[in-house]
């Protein structure tokens, strides 16, 4: 009895060998188990953060001046930093940006001599460090330092012991704003004056998680931010002339606006339509600052954020409206930009955009969390902090709310859902990416709104430049970050809710990832698990095919044929998949009596190999048949999508009765 049980064992693991020692070759290793993790204390297998999860704070109080003579920023800064890990640190990290800028720093030497977008070869800057201190249990000292591209590391005297050690650290410093900041801060000569936007721009801790530890990726340009959550109190002090605009709230309007600036700030905030705080005609002009100071002093508060950044010029237009939130709330959305970026084809509906864009998000996903909603114009093509954003002073028009509308996008990714933008680009730019669709779609009856259909990116698909979504965004090629990192994971969802979740399922499960994880740190298997595990749906098969790997789909009608050769018992339709990315199969067939019909099957259609034969209840002849009639899906082969019938003799002498 045992010798016959282990030859029926030993013939069944034959029988098996073969299925997945050769399934690289097959449709079949699309359904093999995608590992996304183990439930831990801090994270679920469900997507969710563990009873014990925990992330570390940093609070800052910062004093800023800007010297324009020199474009220098000279800085004082202190952070308030608690360990909440469960962990004691020996010592810490600080991420210091703009050492980017230094032309011996990493991000330089790795610039192709031709220059990218993220280079900066014209310009040797970088933070001058003046001041490092760290006070601890009562004492301070100077701590030993240790710069590693654009990191800081300081050693601690004494540990910063588990769950609540703190430590403050003191720095002063200052730096050089490049005319040109890699597409993320930099100076813009205008009519009226230089434009200064400014980010990057103090030393931030880097984030200690449960993951990897200390979070220290240089910063090379492509891969953007991963910070912690904490409250910001800082100020800038300008020569009086200029207009400072930043992130939160402006905790001194009644020093540095005139008594009809804030009489029309508080108009704008009754106002659905644009208020002037500055127009066109006052710009420059001594009536539109206080008088009697060479420096003003623009203090600044936002909470619960992971970073800030700032404006500053004389040349500035500015004006506002309230956005209407949920739950009766209000915050104002506001423009700042130059007389040559003015005009209602440009610049004087950025406030409409603004508006437009955060109402939007903040009803189908999650409140705006911030004071203020300020859009500034400059140098900068597009790029978000949390409560401001730079975009091109360039830009019209659809372009204009298209960058308007990703850059405030970003509010709810990455800025609430607290993703690793250095690692992971796709988990902030393509989910914003996705949103902005629907946010087009909804704007102004869709005054800019064209879709978009997984088969715009089917040749690429079908290219040797094609690169998976898990790829890091600093190893992406030359060219690909914008299909890699934005439009391939945006048309992923678009697909998962229109034509494989549904969006009822989908958008309850996309919106409970935003909620689990706002102002926390999810990873990729936070939110592979999450929308499994609300949705109901296995999705393995999705993520290791369009997110993991550089696969391609081809899906096929191969033929059709009749039971007993009578139509009217019933037709066998034979289809195939024949590349290794597989998705759910949708079919229009229509007889010849002119009935149509839309057939679906499930993916798992594909599970044991990659043809199928579908019986079809028809009661006539077959005339056509088209797989994915609506392009739903990336098809990289539209010629073997569609199966038609061979015309009839009758059809034929027909067809050539009129040569």
């Amino acid at each position: 009895m045992k010798r016959r049980s282990t030859l029926v064992l030993l013939l069944a693991l034959f029988m098996v060998a073969p299925l997945y020692g050769q399934q690289t070759n097959t449709v079949q290793e699309a359904f093999l188990p995608f590992d996304t993790g183990r439930s831990t204390d801090y994270r679920t297998a469900g997507g969710a953060p563990g009873a014990d999860y925990w992330q570390n704070s940093a609070d800052y109080e910062i004093d800023a001046q800007l010297q324009p003579s020199k474009h220098k920023v000279k800085t004082s800064i202190t952070i308030h930093y608690t360990n909440n890990s469960p962990n004691d640190l020996e010592f810490v990290w600080l991420k210091l940006d703009q050492n980017l800028f230094d032309k011996d720093s990493w991000g330089a030497k790795l610039t192709p001599y031709e220059g990218s977008r993220f280079g900066n070869k014209a310009f040797d800057g970088g933070i001058t460090l003046n001041k490092v201190s760290v006070s601890q249990n009562g004492s301070s000292y100077n701590p030993e330092k240790h710069s590693v591209g654009t990191n800081l590391k300081l050693e601690l005297q004494d540990a910063l012991e588990a769950k609540g050690g703190k430590a403050t650290i003191t720095i002063d410093y200052t730096f050089i704003i490049p005319e040109y900041g890699s597409d993320r801060l930099g100076r813009l000569e205008t009519k009226n004056g230089i434009i200064y936007q400014v980010a990057q721009w103090y030393p931030r801790m880097a984030v200690y998680d449960d993951v990897k530890g200390w979070n220290i990726l240089p910063y090379l340009g492509a891969g953007e931010f991963y910070m912690d959550y904490g409250t910001f109190d800082y100020s800038i002090t300008a020569p009086s002339d200029y207009i400072v605009a930043a992130s939160g709230k402006l905790e001194n309007p009644d020093e540095v606006l005139t008594n009809q600036q804030q009489r029309r700030w508080k108009k704008a905030t009754n106002s659905d339509e644009r208020v002037y705080i500055i127009n066109k005609e006052e710009v420059g002009t001594d009536a539109s600052r206080p008088q009697g100071s060479k420096k003003l002093t623009w203090e600044y508060k936002i909470e619960n954020a992971r970073d800030v950044a700032w404006a500053a010029s004389k040349s500035f237009i500015w004006d506002a409206a309230r956005i209407n939130l949920p739950d009766g709330k209000q915050s104002l959305a506001m423009s700042l930009y130059p007389e040559e970026s003015a005009g209602d084809s440009a610049w004087g509906r950025s406030t409409e955009y603004v508006k437009g864009s955060i109402e939007f998000y903040s009803d189908y996903l999650k409140s705006y969390p911030y004071p203020t909603a300020i859009n500034v114009a400059g140098t900068v093509g597009g790029m978000e902090y949390p409560g401001i954003v730079f975009c091109s002073w360039k830009a019209t028009e659809g372009g204009l709310w298209g960058v308007t509308d990703h850059e405030f996008g970003h509010i709810w990714f990455p800025m609430i859902v607290g993703s690793n933008e250095r690692e992971h680009a796709w988990m902030d730019e393509g989910f914003n990416t996705f949103i902005n669709s629907l946010s087009t779609k909804n704007f102004n009856d869709g005054e800019y709104y064209s879709p978009s259909t997984p088969r715009d990116v089917a040749d690429w698909l079908d290219s040797p430049k094609s690169e998976p979504i898990l790829s890091a965004p600093d190893q992406v090629q030359p060219g690909n970050l914008g299909i890699v990192a934005y439009y391939k994971p945006s048309l992923g969802l678009q697909m998962l809710r229109e034509s494989i979740i549904g969006p009822e399922l989908f958008d309850e499960a996309f919106t409970e990832y935003l909620d689990r994880w706002a102002y926390k740190h999810p990873t990729p298997n936070d939110f592979f698990n999450t929308m499994e595990d609300v949705s109901g749906r296995e999705l393995d098969w999705f993520w290791r095919g369009w997110f993991k790997k550089a696969w391609s789909l081809d899906q096929a009608v191969d033929s059709v044929s009749y039971i007993e050769g009578d139509p009217s018992e019933g037709s066998l339709i034979s289809i195939s998949n024949n590349d290794k990315m597989v998705m759910p199969v949708k079919m229009k067939i229509t007889q010849s009596n002119g009935n149509t019909e839309t057939v679906r099957l499930p993916v798992q259609v594909w599970h044991r190999g990659n043809s199928w034969t579908m019986d079809y209840n028809s009661n006539s002849k077959i005339e056509k048949v088209v797989i994915d009639p609506k392009k739903e899906f990336p098809d990289v082969n539209s010629e073997n999508n569609i199966w038609k019938s061979e015309p009839t003799d009758e059809k034929k002498m027909k067809g050539s009765s009129g040569n």
